[in-house]
């Protein structure tokens, strides 16, 4: 087995590793208590679904009543694990009862972070790009850059929500109670509820979570598989699922996510990076209108990133939307308000206070971390934990905030090619930034996009905090000012245009079925 790098990752909490070796493993240290829903939300299996067609367009079989001799044994097994139960296998069940849902958002985090790192230059000064097919070359596949991440926290999270619903809806339909409240033998290691056992869903989720982060990040198979494996092992060991309601759930789970992944196949993605040749039609086309086009800063020059994700299929936008959303353009290069926004850019490069530095650093995200997107998954994750939502209501929270992320992606990336505006630094060489310049054009800000975005969509599932998000939504945006990469018209009209961006998954929200 290769050994692997081992990144520390500074603005996460912990550190994560890959270990050489056969036991290579994700280590997520973040502390839940066991999971007491505030309700088991009965329901869910008539909310709406987002991609899929219905709750029963994936079919499930009945199980056997609990009265056969069968599913008797299978809660003779559950008994027989129990009493043989290690301390590891005791880990793993205290692990996995604060929130499958959970977990699996800060496993993705991580993903995320380890594989965000973007390639270094060859000794002739030309770049390669990370080769699905060849996983473990150098520089390794992905780059799960912003772009990229949205898209991967995206795919994950709606999987999960309709996998959940659609979950719920077997479960009421068969009804089949847990195994400890069908054997007084079987012991109950996590919190009961009165959630009805088959098909599991701690199953489902392990099968439908593993397959996307295994089409998305396939250098990590071995982990995941292990992780997903673990997960329906601490199910079975706590007593709250036998083996039928294992092996249900993960067929399920399983048979959602190829779903997913023949979406995944044919929504642009593959054509997001483009050629050279395009690349520098977009040059063209802007020095065309009489304004300077942007250039890659790097040393040497980089190729853009993901010029055409802003062709990438949105989840709740159309593509005449996303044009129809664009902010309007920003001033010319040539012009008065244009000089007046870059000295103002180099006033904060020249003399920035302790506080502003701070909000650069704490909104940095740049390579080696979660990114933009990861960074507000995190922050909701306190808010999901706190609500004691049931599974199936934190996949649609995470659902609903990462399908407006990805979207807030998809339009801000059109936005930045259509423009392909000059960075400050490129307009005025002596403007000196507090962080790295990012591979791509300037308008209109990523961080206040994706932020404006973020905070609708939260303001929307936590109303009581939706000050809060604000908040942090304003305190991100102007985090680019300060930092000297961005122009004031980058971060207000992408703060505005990732709000709008927000609000066409909040209209989702209010109309499908989950209240709030």
């Amino acid at each position: 087995m290769k050994n692997m790098k081992i990144y520390t990752i500074l603005t996460l909490i912990t550190l994560f590793a890959m270990v050489s070796g056969c036991n290579k493993d994700v280590a997520i240290n973040e502390s839940l208590k066991p999971l007491q829903p505030s309700k088991v939300d009965a329901t869910a299996g008539t909310w709406k679904m987002v991609f899929m067609t219905s709750t029963t367009q994936v079919p499930l079989a009945a199980p056997l009543p609990i009265s056969d001799p069968s599913y008797v044994t299978e809660l003779a097994a559950i008994k027989d694990a129990q009493s043989k139960l290690n301390s590891t296998q005791k880990a793993s069940i205290k692990y996995w009862s604060g929130g499958g849902i959970l977990r699996w958002n800060a496993i993705l985090r991580e993903l995320v972070a380890r594989y965000n790192l973007p390639p270094a230059p060859r000794d002739d000064g030309s770049y390669v790009f990370p080769d699905a097919e060849n996983l473990f070359a150098d520089p390794q596949f992905p780059f799960s850059n912003p772009p990229y991440a949205a898209r991967a926290y995206s795919y994950v999270s709606v999987a999960q929500y309709d996998a959940m619903k659609a979950a719920w809806y077997f479960k009421y339909q068969y009804n089949r109670p847990a195994p400890y409240t069908n054997d007084p033998g079987v012991q109950a290691l996590v919190p009961k509820t009165d959630l009805p056992a088959y098909p599991s869903e701690d199953a489902v989720m392990s099968g439908v979570t593993a397959e996307l982060l295994k089409s998305l990040f396939p250098a990590a198979v071995e982990e995941i598989t292990l992780k997903a494996a673990e997960q329906r092992n601490a199910a079975l060991w706590s007593g709250k699922a036998s083996s039928t309601d294992i092996s249900a759930g993960l067929a399920l789970g399983k048979s959602i996510a190829a779903l997913f992944i023949t979406r995944a196949g044919g929504d642009g993605m593959k054509n997001a990076i483009g050629t050279k040749a395009q690349w520098q039609q977009l040059a063209d086309n802007t020095a065309a209108k009489g304004e300077t086009p942007w250039v890659s800063l790097d040393s040497p020059p980089r190729p853009p990133m993901l010029p055409f994700f802003g062709q990438v299929k949105a989840w709740m936008m159309t593509p005449v939307q996303i044009v129809s959303e664009r902010p309007l353009s920003p001033p010319s290069t040539s012009s008065a308000e244009m000089k007046n926004q870059a000295n103002e850019v180099k006033s904060y490069a020249t003399s920035p206070t302790r506080e502003q530095i701070a909000i650069v650093h704490k909104w940095a995200d740049g390579a080696g971390t979660y990114t933009p997107p990861g960074h507000w998954n995190d922050i909701a994750a306190e808010y999901i934990r706190d609500a004691n939502f049931s599974e199936v209501r934190a996949a649609r929270a995470y659902a609903l905030l990462n399908m407006a992320l990805h979207d807030a992606a998809v339009g801000c990336w059109e936005t930045k090619y259509f423009y392909f505006n000059p960075r400050p630094s490129q307009i005025d060489a002596s403007i000196r930034t507090t962080t790295g310049i990012p591979n791509f054009p300037s308008y209109t800000s990523g961080h206040s996009t994706f932020s404006g975005a973020a905070s609708t969509v939260l303001g929307y599932l936590f109303p009581a905090n939706a000050s809060y998000f604000d908040d942090q939504a304003r305190e991100a945006s102007i985090s680019r000012l300060y930092g000297a990469i961005h122009y004031r018209a980058d971060i207000d009209m992408g703060l505005s245009h990732g709000q709008r961006i927000g609000s066409y998954t909040v209209t989702f929200g209010t109309g499908d079925g989950a209240g709030n």
